[in-house]
Parts: structure tokens; C-alpha cells; sequence
């Protein structure tokens, strides 16, 4: 009786034609489009949701209310007049006696912030050939140097107080009285500009590094993008407003160069000794070497020809893009300039003679 009905329900069961299967399989096709579309157009608009979120999370970083803007330091043109003001001041802001400076410190900090690495002698590779990186760092050459020795720390705010307190030096533009801000003594000093910073390595009998020397003390004999290695990595240093402020010196250790050099990517961008002028080879519009007429302070000063060329800087900030902070990468600015990412650290020679680029075969 069962089998009897089942083949009635199969007997009485319409045909369905081709014609309808197709139909049927056109409108499966097209939910299945439909439900993958809304999918990808859901899973876009998380992302959008995620990067607006990013952004304003790096916007909240890097900006402020305009009630607190007196915290902050200024935008580049209003800075580089309040800078020359308080440099026409000279040595008049009160400050730290010599021994109040000393004391900044701990004896055993002293001494680790005057070690200083020797770095051998031997050819090593500057510049990159990168298509992705600015003109200004290409081409990648090869270049002799002789040993030399460098700092292995960035100049610190306490090194730097008492510089200022031995000669009735001008403190930098952010120091609050004439001091230095609760808690920044192992900071790197900042607002300072470049003839600053080479009135400081004079008084120690150091130097401002060449742009040579300081490339090879971050990046080594392999050519490496950052001082660690070839990849990115942000646990190793202090950039893109992560901290949204500089850092002690010695807070990145896993960060440091192959010779044990701290804080050669981020933190805060350095001035080295060298104006800012195109590698040998390069094939890039020479303009962007050149002092622009819209620089703020253009045509300021009494030391007019020495205003009108840029200063290299090197190494990235706490506020670059990680792009910026390479090995390889060229900043500049008139050497007259000071900010609050702006510092240094000083070398000193070994053998006599200076970097010369190898020529090729």
C-alpha cells in the first residue's frame, strides 16, 4: 500500500520544464550575488567605521583645544620668531647654577650618557635606490669612512642645563623660569637649532656628526632600512605620535643601531653637520635643495648667507610618518630653526680625514 502511494505522489508531482530550472538557477545566482555584495559592502563600511575611528584617534593625538594652545609649541612660523626673540635675550633668563646642574642626575647616569661608540672604519652603503623613497635619497652610493666615535645617546636636557649654566648660555625656548620641566632631565633637549647645537659639541670638544657618519652608526654594513633590520616595527621606537611627546633616552634599548646606538630612528629628528645638497648622481630636481622665499625666516638675520641653506637632520621624530624615520631618509631645515622634535648628539674623530664616496668600477 506505501509503495503503491509513493509512486501516486510521484506520478501526480508536475514536471518542472528546462525552461523554469533555468529561471530557478538565474534567481539563485543572483541572491547569492546580492547577499555577497551586502557582505562586502557591510565589511567596507566596518572598515570606514575602523579607519574614522583611527583617525580620530590620531587627530586627537596630534591636536589640541585651543584653551590649552599656550602648553603647546607653535606652528613652524610663529616659532621661528618667537625662537629669534628669545636668542636676541642672550644669556639673561636666570637659570641653574653649575652645581644645581650636576645634580640634575645620578653619578651613574652621568656616566652612562657620556659613553660613546666607536665605530670602525670600512665602506658601507648610503642612500637607497628605492623608487618609493623621496628624490633627495637616491641614489644609494657607496662611501669610505674612517673610524670615528659618536655618542650613543641623544643630548639630554640635564647635559644640556649644564652647557647653559657654565657659559650664561640662552635656555631653550621651552624650558619653564629658565628650567627644565618636572621629569624631563633624561629627555632629549629640544628647541634648539643647529648653531646650538654645534656651540654644545664645541664646549665638550666634540663635533655635530657628518651626514656620512651618522648613516653608517644607524644602519651598519648591510644596507638595512632601520637600525634593527629591514622591517618596521613599533615597539623599537618613539615616532607617528604614539606617545605624542618625546622619550627618555635610553627607553627604546631594542631599538639601537648595530653598533649599540640609541634612538637612531624616532624620538627626535638631529641635526648633523652637513648643508643639505644632492648626492653624486643624483638625478632629481635640484630646487628642492634650495631655501624657499616663503621660509619664515628667509631673509632674516645679521648672518644672511649663512641663513639661506638648509642643515641636514636625520632619524624621524616622535611625530614623523615611519617612512621618515629610515636610515636613509633626508630632513632639513634653515639652520636657524628649533622645535620641540628637533636635537642632536655629537662625534668626535679618530683618524684623521672625512667620508668620501667610493667610485664605482
Amino acid at each position: 500500500m506505501k509503495q503503491s502511494q509513493s509512486k501516486s505522489r510521484a506520478i501526480n508531482r508536475p514536471k518542472v520544464s528546462a525552461r523554469e530550472i533555468r529561471r530557478r538557477k538565474r534567481l539563485l545566482m543572483a541572491t547569492l550575488i546580492t547577499c555577497i555584495t551586502l557582505a562586502m559592502i557591510g565589511g567596507s563600511l566596518h572598515v570606514m567605521e575602523l579607519g574614522s575611528m583611527r583617525m580620530k584617534e590620531m587627530q586627537a593625538k596630534s591636536s589640541y583645544d585651543v584653551a590649552d594652545m599656550e602648553q603647546h609649541v607653535r606652528a613652524a612660523g610663529e616659532e621661528i620668531h618667537l625662537q629669534a626673540q628669545h636668542e636676541d635675550t642672550g644669556g639673561a633668563t636666570a637659570t641653574y647654577t653649575e652645581g644645581e646642574a650636576a645634580a640634575l642626575l645620578s653619578e651613574e647616569q652621568w656616566r652612562d650618557l657620556a659613553w660613546m661608540i666607536t665605530i670602525p672604519a670600512g665602506v658601507f652603503t648610503m642612500g637607497s635606490d628605492d623608487p618609493r623613497t623621496g628624490e633627495q635619497n637616491r641614489p644609494a652610493h657607496q662611501v669610505r669612512m674612517p673610524a670615528f666615535k659618536i655618542d650613543k645617546y641623544l643630548v639630554t636636557q640635564a647635559e644640556y642645563a649644564r652647557f647653559v649654566a657654565a657659559n650664561h648660555y640662552r635656555p631653550p625656548l621651552n624650558w619653564v623660569d629658565g628650567k627644565i620641566p618636572q621629569g624631563l632631565s633624561m629627555h632629549p633637549v629640544t628647541m634648539v637649532s643647529w648653531y646650538n647645537a654645534r656651540d654644545y659639541c664645541s664646549w665638550v670638544g666634540k663635533r655635530l656628526p657628518s651626514e656620512a657618519e651618522w648613516e653608517k652608526a644607524a644602519r651598519g654594513n648591510d644596507a638595512r632600512r632601520w637600525p634593527w633590520g629591514n622591517a618596521m616595527n613599533p615597539d623599537n621606537l618613539n615616532t607617528y605620535y604614539k606617545v605624542g611627546h618625546a622619550t627618555p633616552v635610553n627607553q627604546y634599548p631594542q631599538g639601537a643601531s648595530p653598533y649599540g646606538v640609541m634612538d637612531m630612528a624616532g624620538n627626535v629628528q638631529q641635526w648633523v653637520a652637513d648643508r643639505f645638497t644632492p648626492y653624486p648622481g643624483a638625478t632629481g630636481d635640484p630646487e628642492i635643495f634650495e631655501p624657499k622665499a616663503s621660509d619664515p625666516d628667509y631673509h632674516r638675520g645679521s648672518d644672511e648667507q649663512e641663513r639661506l641653506i638648509y642643515r641636514v637632520m636625520r632619524g624621524g621624530s616622535w611625530k614623523s610618518d615611519p617612512l621618515s624615520t629610515t636610515s636613509y631618509h633626508r630632513n632639513y631645515a634653515l639652520p636657524n630653526y628649533a622645535s620641540n622634535f628637533f636635537g642632536f648628539r655629537c662625534a668626535m674623530d679618530i683618524d684623521a680625514g672625512t667620508g668620501e664616496a667610493v667610485k664605482e668600477k
